[in-house]
């Protein structure tokens, strides 16, 4: 048994690995709980930690975007999960997409060989009441068992939506006669996306298709509706809003010019590199609910996918989140017991980033109260302590939703900044910036919670 101070920590996926590691390298000794491999979820493939079960996209990784500013906020705070990405990525253009088997087992290799943690791979269905500082990290997908504890033994009331995750097909059987290499706008190198052009009777065939295709089957408890996040929407609720909806979305053409012709085309579907060898390939934006043989007949219509193998077929599965305004402070603890964390998307943040972000903030937090002592808390001046106070406070309008990373949530800036939304944008990212390089150089660190 270590003699350094415990930390409990409930789930390995982004938000619980970082968490766990966080807390490691502060100095406490971690208790990781992982139900996997013995159980999985119904997202859930593999058997490493932190797997990405949607998109291989960490999205943009320009600091003058909200998700790059917290992306460089996580690798001043020394972020396995940004580590992991950093070591694995895959050819994007100016997002972060990495190969996910190569992350998961980059983070799984860091964490068992932690001389600080411990891994218990067993399910954990309820939380002592022993003292012992915990966070909880188990995801939107919280077994049903831990659900009713969180529920009925802590006392937090619950909510829920749906998100889907889009196909990945085999690079080698697009049909490269149909569809073309490019960037859109030449960002990034020309062989990060694949591109299949539509025109207007290709497109206007796809779409009526895709309107009268079946959706696969989705039940949730006690006869809910189906409530989508707009952040991950499957495609055919997308297209259900107007005919052109996706042509200003997930398959805009513009900047996207069909090297055969010199014209942008009509609509475009864009593929994404999944893996470094380029041989597997998502569908961008394409996250969806059809079943699986209306992905294949709706999806082969789209020029350069008519001999597609898939690889996997896009999914749909509920995700819970907690009622976290009132309930949790802006550190993650949970106001009516505060040794007990939350961590993830179940706190209401959304996204990949989101999630590690949060876990590292709780993580910190965590292994600073295992050892008595104050931990870090950050300002709205940063995006990661502008997160942790959206979650705990939540908007003005009362209706708390899962929340992406975005510059509507941090602090103003004291000053007018000329030159429009993209130089406004970079004032945020260094003010946030040089505060957190601060913080990590000294005493500010371990700043008493207000």
């Amino acid at each position: 048994m270590s003699e350094k101070p415990t930390v409990r920590v409930i789930g390995a996926g982004l938000a619980g690995a970082e968490a766990a590691w966080q807390a490691a390298k502060s100095g406490a000794f971690v208790e990781l709980y992982e139900m996997k491999p013995g159980k999985k979820t119904p997202a859930h493939t593999s058997d490493g930690m932190a797997e990405l079960v949607c998109s291989n996209s960490l999205r943009s990784d320009d600091v003058g975007n909200a998700v790059g500013l917290l992306k460089a906020e996580m690798r001043l705070l020394s972020s396995l999960i940004m580590e992991a990405a950093d070591k694995t990525r895959v050819p994007a253009g100016s997002a972060l997409a990495v190969d996910r088997h190569a992350f998961s087992a980059y983070v799984t290799d860091k964490i068992r060989s932690s001389e600080n943690i411990r891994v218990i791979e067993r399910e954990v269905t309820k939380i002592p009441d022993d003292g012992v500082v915990t966070v909880i990290a188990t995801g939107p997908l919280t077994s049903d068992a831990l659900s009713e504890f969180i529920r009925d033994g802590i006392g937090l009331s619950g909510l829920h939506f749906f998100d889907a995750a889009a196909p990945i097909v085999d690079g080698a059987t697009v049909d490269m006669s149909r569809a073309y290499f490019a960037s859109r706008y030449g960002k990034g190198d020309a062989s990060d996306y694949l591109n299949c052009p539509l025109t207007r009777e290709e497109y206007d065939a796809f779409y009526d298709a895709l309107l009268g295709a079946r959706c696969a089957d989705v039940h949730g408890a006690d006869g809910e509706t189906l409530d989508v996040f707009e952040g991950c929407m499957p495609v055919e609720v997308m297209a259900a809003r107007g005919r052109d909806t996706l042509r200003y979305g997930p398959m805009k053409p513009v900047g996207l010019p069909d090297p055969r012709t010199g014209r942008e085309p009509y609509a475009v579907l864009q593929l994404r590199r999944e893996n470094a060898e380029g041989t597997m390939y998502n569908l961008v934006g394409f996250q969806t609910h059809l079943a699986f043989p209306e992905q294949r007949r709706v999806f082969g219509m789209i020029p350069g996918l008519e001999n597609a193998e898939f690889l996997r077929y896009g999914v749909m599965h509920r995700n819970t989140y907690i009622n976290s305004p009132g309930a949790l402070s802006r550190t993650y603890s949970l106001l009516s017991r505060p040794e007990i964390y939350f961590a993830g998307q179940m706190t209401g943040v959304e996204g990949y980033v989101e999630s590690a972000a949060s876990g590292l903030y709780a993580g910190l937090s965590a292994a600073a109260r295992a050892k008595g002592e104050d931990g870090p808390v950050f300002p709205d001046e940063t995006m990661i302590g502008a997160m942790g106070s959206y979650v705990s406070t939540g908007p003005m309008s009362g209706n708390f939703q899962p929340m992406n990373a975005n510059f509507g949530i941090i602090a103003p800036l004291s000053v007018r900044v000329r030159g429009g939304k993209k130089r406004r944008n970079e004032e945020y990212a260094r003010r946030s910036l040089e505060i957190i390089e601060k913080m990590t150089g000294g005493a500010e660190l371990c700043a008493p919670e207000k």
